[in-house]
């Protein structure tokens, strides 16, 4: 699977997931503290570790214009002290508790979390509940962590001919949509962020009322409630903002937009306009979409690697990718690179025909089975972990669901039909919402940039 469709495409496996019975998601249990946090708790004492996640709903599609980047920088400086810890101490304590921590964000939600040992977890819940309420934004530090996420951006997207191609295909299928803008920030808006912005970001969305906390582990959830109310529960809940995205206009004809950038090879992303999930109960095109992203490129023998880059070698890669559970708007994209002595209008022909072969014909039985078999399998594997059921719930509720619906959301999965996904094939694929990027290749340099360096915290 190529790097867009995976940023989009893994909406099949999460929303298809099946748990084995000792993880199962009905084994949660909530209780919602007086300042609005909501605690969600899993009891899975299968190994000695407790998994501590705090997410925030607020990510890059809540930002404005002019601030493009601003949540990513702001979960960089949640590493940079508090009243109570120096700059990188929060990260020190994880790992003297014999832990890993990290971060991430999206467009549609911030999240933290730490993996320690259990009897560590009063101390986890203590330290974030600690940097939710009382962080320091010295301004020495945001200008030094700004260079560092200014960089970020060059290495990872300015200097990544891919990562340009998916930063444009996403500016020009969205026109008033927030998620037009990337994650890590235009450059401009960054060489123009300020701490102000940053403090104003965080007195603003970081509260208990706009935040929920997992914990996945060796855990009693009756003293993870008592633990939450001791240290999260002390903090008082503020007003939000009101929140009003605007509407995408409806899409009434072809887009197309060209990268050109240093690359060995050409690239081609196209994204159709499709609808997400919003009722788990009602909607069913959004699971048939799912389904269809995976008779594409769900396993091995999918039919893009199948057909268009083992069978008629058009193509090195090929992809196809939906996320169906967002808080905005959603783009199927299908996605590669043609193979030597084929182009990009050659494999966009390609990828147009498979989609039609299943609009025709649509999907044999067998064929529908297996696709819908192997992702349940692979996610019994994933729900093995303590950090998988974590993520599957923070994520399902950062969606605007619930982790109730997530069993119901398998059922889903599984009642769809092949008249189903056919029908989505037949109705979406059209110009109309279509637009297409396309990386027209430019000679390497002869001393490329040295390679990004891992970075501890990332956009995602």
């Amino acid at each position: 699977m190529t790097k867009i469709a995976k940023f989009l495409g893994a909406a099949l496996l999460h929303a298809a997931a099946i748990a084995a019975p000792a993880a199962a998601a009905t084994n949660a249990v909530e209780k919602t503290l007086a300042n609005g946090l909501r605690v969600i708790v899993v009891e899975d004492r299968r190994a000695p570790v407790a998994v501590h996640m705090v997410w925030y709903r607020v990510g890059a599609m809540d930002e404005t214009d002019g601030t493009s980047g601003v949540a990513h920088l702001l979960e960089h400086m949640m590493f940079k002290g508090t009243r109570r810890l120096k700059p990188g101490e929060f990260s020190e304590r994880v790992s003297a508790a014999g832990g890993r921590d990290n971060a991430f964000t999206s467009l549609d939600y911030t999240a933290y979390f730490q993996i320690v040992p259990a009897p560590r977890l009063a101390e986890m819940m203590s330290i974030e509940a600690d940097r939710m309420a009382n962080l320091r934004l010295d301004p020495k530090e945001f200008a030094s962590e700004l260079k560092v996420v200014m960089e970020e951006r060059r290495l990872r997207t300015e200097d990544q001919p891919q990562a340009r191609v998916h930063e444009a295909l996403m500016s020009a299928a969205w026109q008033a949509h927030p998620y037009r803008r990337p994650i890590i920030g235009w450059m401009n808006d960054l060489e123009n962020m300020t701490v102000g912005d940053a403090r104003d970001w965080y007195r603003r969305w970081y509260v208990p009322n706009n935040a929920w906390l997992v914990v996945v582990g060796d855990v009693d959830a009756a003293q993870v409630f008592r633990l939450a109310e001791k240290t999260y529960g002390r903090i008082p809940r503020r007003a939000l903002p009101v929140r009003k995205p605007p509407a995408e206009p409806a899409q009434s004809g072809p887009r197309q937009v060209s990268v050109k950038a240093p690359a060995k090879l050409p690239y081609l992303a196209m994204g159709y306009k499709v609808p997400v999930l919003r009722d788990a109960e009602r909607d069913r095109e959004p699971y048939a979409l799912e389904v269809l992203a995976g008779v594409l490129d769900g396993h091995d023998a999918a039919r893009l690697s199948k057909n268009v880059v083992r069978g008629r070698k058009l193509a090195v890669s090929a992809g196809a990718g939906y996320e169906s559970s967002v808080r905005g708007e959603s783009l199927f994209v299908l996605d590669g690179s043609p193979a030597e002595g084929h182009s990009v209008e050659e494999l966009q022909a390609a990828l147009r025909e498979e989609i039609g072969l299943i609009a025709r014909e649509g999907v044999p039985e067998d064929e529908l089975k297996r696709v819908k078999t192997q992702a349940i399998a692979s996610q019994v594997y994933r729900r093995d972990s303590s950090m998988a059921q974590a993520m599957e719930i923070g994520r399902t509720e950062a969606a605007g669901h619930s982790w109730r619906d997530i069993d119901r959301m398998i059922e889903k999965i599984r009642a769809v039909t092949a008249k189903e996904v056919q029908a989505v094939a037949r109705k979406y694929f059209t110009d109309d919402g279509l637009t297409v990027a396309v990386l027209d290749p430019q000679p390497l340099p002869a001393a490329p940039r040295a390679a990004a360096a891992p970075a501890r915290h990332t956009a995602r």
